[in-house]
């Protein structure tokens, strides 16, 4: 497989993946102890996902995490005591034990925007991201995940049209783990492939093997270059397995014995360590200073996370309200002259032209382009149908959202 990593980053994806996982585990030991306040919800064989998205982006991009991404927490800066922390509800947690799970984030330095528990709900406040910083003259990328089932809600096909209608520099990753608590996913949509969905949009969109890591970065770093060069969005469909229940209370008893031992076999972490021996990318020296690395990182945070106090009783009442200057300042960090968004350099004369009144091949047309001033990052014309035209053996480019001009004609005389 043809890829672009070095050898470092070959170990730091394998650093990560680990990592995600040993922290996960350390987590039911502590859930199982009443360590935890609330529930654990695992990505156990969902780890080369959220590490190969993450890993694809840059450090001035945004992204917005769910319950299953602490690989992606992990590759954007968070230590291992901040999820510790969090899941145990700490003073020294990222929000100061007043939420739990992964329901934190950093907007000023990380970039990152925590979790909404209303599923499909991260699509729309993405979208809005993206296109600010386009407005804003950055060259970012958004990035969120949702799951199988999420992709059912009303505000992922909101989010998504609008951010396929303004080409939006945003990647949404489906992480098909092929069930929606103990719904399958046959019985929850009436589609094979769940990046189908793009074509509702007209946008692009990948199928990658999702327990394929490196499969998983290469096919989001090629996503997240369509975005930055003004061609996005993109939909990334992950197919992988969720080896544990929808919680740690969750048995998965609805789940058949089979299809847990045909997904074991494809353990991302088991096929990544094949895969860095066959390439003669470490040795085991090489694997044991990583392994020796997380050990000793896992024991300095855990006992750090075990040794600071709950939260006091008065901290409460604070921060309810946003009271005064001292609370916090929004400001716009503006990278383009905003002359190019304020009248009269912005403005575009509402005039069109009307050919056939919308019926047939006929539509709307703006008779002016919106001025290339104004364009910035992501608003020019979408060129997807040419990136989506190679194959490739990373991934299975799903779609381009275009018909070819036979194919329209065709479905016009099907149409009578």
């Amino acid at each position: 497989m043809e890829t672009s990593l070095t050898r470092e980053q070959h170990l730091e994806l394998f650093y990560y993946m680990r990592l995600n996982r040993s922290v996960e585990d350390r987590l039911v030991n502590l859930f199982r102890q009443n360590k935890v306040v609330g529930g654990l919800y695992s990505s156990l064989g969902q780890e080369a996902t959220s590490v190969g998205t993450a890993y694809a982006l840059g450090p001035g991009d945004w992204i917005a995490p769910m319950i299953r991404n602490a690989g992606a927490l992990l590759v954007r800066g968070y230590k291992p005591r901040d999820i510790f922390t969090q899941y145990m509800a700490r003073y020294t947690s990222p929000t100061l034990g007043k939420d739990g799970t992964s329901h934190f984030g950093d907007l000023k330095v990380r970039h990152v925007v925590s979790p909404i528990s209303m599923l499909g709900d991260l699509i729309p406040v993405m979208t809005g991201i993206a296109m600010a910083g386009r407005y804003l003259g950055q060259k970012i990328v958004a990035m969120t995940w949702i799951g199988d089932g999420g992709t059912s809600t009303g505000a992922f096909h909101e989010g998504m049209n609008l951010a396929a209608q303004q080409r939006a520099p945003f990647v949404c990753v489906i992480e098909n783990n092929q069930w929606a608590y103990s719904t399958p996913v046959e019985r929850q949509v009436p589609l094979k492939d769940l990046a189908d969905r793009a074509k509702a949009y007209g946008i692009a969109s990948y199928i990658v093997e999702g327990n394929d890591v490196v499969a998983v970065y290469e096919t989001a770093k090629r996503a997240v270059e369509q975005c930055r060069a003004g061609d996005g969005p993109v939909i990334i469909e992950s197919k992988t397995m969720r080896m544990r229940g929808h919680a740690q209370h969750d048995p998965a008893e609805y789940v058949p014995k089979e299809m847990f031992e045909y997904w074991k076999k494809r353990d991302p972490l088991g096929l990544y360590e094949k895969y860095l021996t066959e390439n003669r990318l470490w040795d085991e020296k090489s694997r044991k200073g990583i392994e020796a690395r997380i050990d000793r990182e896992l024991t300095e945070d855990l006992e750090f996370a075990e040794n600071s106090p709950f939260p006091p009783p008065e901290l409460a009442e604070q921060g309810v309200y946003c009271e005064g200057d001292s609370c916090h300042k929004i400001e716009a960090d503006w990278r383009r002259p905003k002359e190019e968004v304020m009248p009269p350099k912005s403005s575009v004369k509402p005039v069109w032209e009307v050919d056939g009144f919308g019926s047939g091949e006929a539509g709307v047309k703006r008779r002016e382009a919106t001025p290339a001033s104004a364009q910035g990052n992501g608003a020019k014309a979408p060129a997807a149908a040419k990136a989506m035209g190679k194959t490739s053996r990373i991934a299975k480019p799903a779609n381009s959202g275009k018909k070819s001009g036979a194919k329209k004609a065709a479905a016009r005389k099907g149409r009578g």
